[in-house]
């Protein structure tokens, strides 16, 4: 059975390759080409083209959805983006601050963060940085952030719970996050759920939504709200790597739903010295 750094190892080393490849070459949602699920003809990502902000250097369709459209962002804040890749939410981020602002993303793959910080020395922006390190101990001072971001990262993470709790850690009161991720309603064939390749293509390592949504509640979030939902449909091609004609007949025809969701939710208990009072 693997560990939850097993799994971590095997995210780092997928995302590695894709920030070596060319767009072009990534034809696959969060996972990447040639890697889990086999090409899946980015069926989680949504287009961010017509997004202030937007460039193609930066955006390797990793995501599914568009968590900045729907985060709020004003001139002036401070913006986290979790799972920053090679920067396209922090610079989609950066449109909405402006040069008041600031916007930080972290990132656990070197070669991902090496791409990012290319792509904002070429576009000039001083005031967008990128830190290595892991959302799980984020490399930031509590009590910093309007604004956190991520898009299709958290259902990466092992321990999301801890997730949520530096989210809570890094905002200031009164700040919110705005986060897409792959969720479950249902129950995963098993084929899918233990395959590592399907983990990292954010599949196996989404938990319940109930579950998810429980979590925010848990870690103190108020005004929890999803703010977009869409089913995510795996094409055959994929599934016959996992299952054969009666498994996906079953897999289709049951109860067992996959979905991207954004969802919107605030800090807003009275904290001093990183404890709420």
């Amino acid at each position: 059975m693997k560990t939850n750094e097993d799994l971590k190892e095997i995210v780092r080393q997928k995302y590695s390759e894709i920030a070596l490849q060319q767009k072009s070459q990534n034809l696959s949602s969060c996972c990447g080409a040639g890697g889990c699920s086999t090409e899946v003809y980015n069926i989680m990502s949504d287009d961010y083209t017509a997004l202030k902000g937007y460039n193609a250097d930066a955006d390797l369709g990793l995501g599914c959805g568009l968590p900045t459209q729907y985060a709020k962002i004003k001139k002036g804040d401070t913006v986290i983006d979790l799972g920053s890749g090679a920067g396209n939410d922090c610079f989609v981020a950066r449109a909405e601050t402006g040069e008041d602002g600031k916007v930080i993303g972290i990132d656990f793959t070197e070669t991902m963060i090496t791409k990012a910080r290319e792509n904002a020395a070429k576009l000039g922006f001083f005031n967008v940085e990128f830190r290595l390190g892991d959302i799980e101990k984020m490399p930031l001072s509590s009590n910093m952030a309007d604004v956190v971001v991520s898009n299709c990262v958290l259902n990466l993470v092992p321990d999301k719970d801890a997730v949520f709790k530096e989210i809570f850690r890094v905002l200031k009161v009164g700040g919110h996050f705005s986060i897409s991720d792959i969720v479950l309603v249902g129950q995963l064939p098993e084929a899918l759920r233990k395959d590592a390749e399907m983990y990292a293509g954010c599949v196996s390592g989404a938990i319940q939504k109930e579950v998810y949504m429980e979590l925010i509640q848990q870690n103190e979030f108020s005004n929890i709200i999803i703010q977009k939902e869409k089913p995510i449909h795996i094409p055959d091609d994929i599934l016959r790597n996992y299952l054969d004609d009666a498994g996906i007949i079953a897999f289709k025809n049951g109860n067992t739903g996959i979905f991207s969701i954004t969802v919107y939710a605030e800090k807003s208990k009275t904290c001093c010295d990183d404890k709420c009072c």
